[in-house]
C-alpha cells in the first residue's frame, strides 16, 4: 500500500511539474482549447489576418471604428495585440457612399511581386440601402491602401455584397470569396431575414489573375444558408490544408446571441462543400469560453492561427472585441 501511494504521489508530482514547465495547469492536460481574449478590448469587429516576414509581425484589419475606415492592430507573437492608431484606407472608392461609408470586413493579402491587395464593403453610392465589394492596393502592408475607382462586385438588386477574402489556391492561383447580402432585402424578423419568405445569402467564389482584383471567368456560388443557419450565413474565410479546403462562416445574427462560427469542406476549391454538423461545429456558440456571439473569423492562409469577433458586454452595444486561437486540423475535422 505504501509503495502505491508513494507511486501514485510521484506520478502526480511528476504531472503537475510537467504542466508547470508547459506553461497551463495540470486540470487542463486533456482539454484542448487555445482560445484567448479579448486581446483586444475596444471596438474591432470582423478581424481579418495576416503574417508579413518584413515585418516579422501579424498584422489585423477590422471594421471602422474609433474614427478610422480601416483599423490596425500588430502582434510579434500572437499574444500581445496593439492597436496602431493608423486608417489603413483612409480615402474610400469613388463609388462609396460619401455621407455612410460604413467601411465593413477588410481582409488583405500579399500577392506574387510583394505587394498588399485588401478588399473591404462600404456602402454603394448608387443605392445607398447597400454595400458593394471594393478593392485597394498597397506596396506595404500598413498602407495607406490606394482604392480603385469602381467597385470589385455590388449585386445590388440582390442586396449587395459584403464580406470579401482572398483566397491563395496551392496552384498559385488566386481566388476572392464573398457573400451576397440576400437577408438586406429580407421580411424582418432575426437580421432582417427571420419572416419567410427567406431570402438566399450564398457565398460566392470569383477566381482573379495575378493582382488579385481582375475576375477570371464567372463566379461560382459555392455555399448558402439552410434552416439550421437561421437566417443568413456569411463573414467566409477559405483556406487549403493538405488537400482540403476549409471554408469558414459564421451563422445565425451578429446582433443576437445565435451567431456563431462553424465551416464547410471539399476536396475542389469550386466545392461541392459538406457543411460540418454536430457535435464537432458549430466551433464557437456563445457560452463557450464565457463568449457572446462570437463570430466572424478570419484563418490564417496555412490554417495556423485564427481571429475572431465577440460581444465585449452583455449585448452588440458594448462593442465587439478581438479573440484568439489556434486551430487543429485532421483530415476533415478542425478543433479549437
Amino acid at each position: 500500500m505504501a509503495s502505491h501511494y508513494f507511486l501514485t504521489l510521484a506520478f502526480a508530482l511528476l504531472l503537475a511539474v510537467s504542466s508547470y514547465a508547459l506553461g497551463f495547469p495540470a486540470q487542463n492536460l486533456t482539454k484542448r482549447d487555445t482560445i484567448r481574449g479579448p486581446v483586444i478590448s475596444t471596438n474591432f469587429p470582423d478581424p481579418s489576418i495576416i503574417w508579413v516576414d518584413s515585418e516579422n509581425s501579424w498584422f489585423a484589419f477590422a471594421t471602422n471604428g474609433n474614427g478610422h475606415n480601416v483599423q490596425v492592430a500588430t502582434s510579434p507573437d500572437f499574444t500581445t495585440w496593439t492597436v496602431t492608431g493608423q486608417d489603413a484606407l483612409p480615402t474610400v472608392g469613388a463609388w462609396v457612399y460619401s455621407s455612410n461609408k460604413a467601411v465593413w470586413a477588410p481582409m488583405v493579402i500579399q500577392i506574387a511581386d510583394g505587394s498588399f491587395v485588401m478588399y473591404y464593403s462600404a456602402t454603394s453610392a448608387q443605392d445607398n440601402t447597400a454595400h458593394c465589394v471594393g478593392v485597394a492596393t498597397s506596396s506595404t502592408v500598413r498602407g495607406p491602401y490606394t482604392p480603385q475607382s469602381d467597385a470589385f462586385v455590388c449585386h445590388l438588386d440582390l442586396g449587395g455584397s459584403i464580406d470579401a477574402a482572398g483566397h491563395h489556391h496551392p496552384d498559385g492561383s488566386l481566388y476572392v470569396v464573398y457573400k451576397i447580402d440576400g437577408n438586406n432585402r429580407g421580411n424582418g424578423g432575426s437580421c432582417n431575414n427571420g419572416i419567410a419568405p427567406i431570402k438566399s445569402t450564398p457565398l460566392m467564389l470569383q477566381k482573379v489573375a495575378a493582382n488579385g482584383y481582375t475576375k477570371i471567368g464567372a463566379e461560382v456560388q459555392i455555399l448558402d444558408r439552410d434552416d439550421g443557419d437561421g437566417p443568413l450565413i456569411e463573414a467566409p474565410s477559405l483556406i487549403h490544408v493538405k488537400g482540403v479546403w476549409f471554408l469558414f462562416f459564421s451563422s445565425g445574427c451578429y446582433a443576437e446571441t445565435t451567431y456563431d462560427l462553424s465551416y464547410a469542406y471539399a476536396t475542389s476549391v469550386a466545392g461541392p462543400y459538406t457543411k460540418a454538423r454536430g457535435p464537432i461545429a458549430p466551433l464557437l456558440v456563445t457560452g463557450k469560453d464565457g463568449l457572446k456571439a462570437p463570430g466572424s473569423a478570419c484563418v490564417a492562409k496555412d490554417g495556423s492561427k485564427i481571429l475572431f469577433h465577440a460581444w465585449l458586454g452583455d449585448s452588440i452595444n458594448g462593442g465587439r472585441g478581438m479573440w484568439t486561437g489556434v486551430p487543429s486540423i485532421s483530415g476533415t475535422t478542425v478543433t479549437l
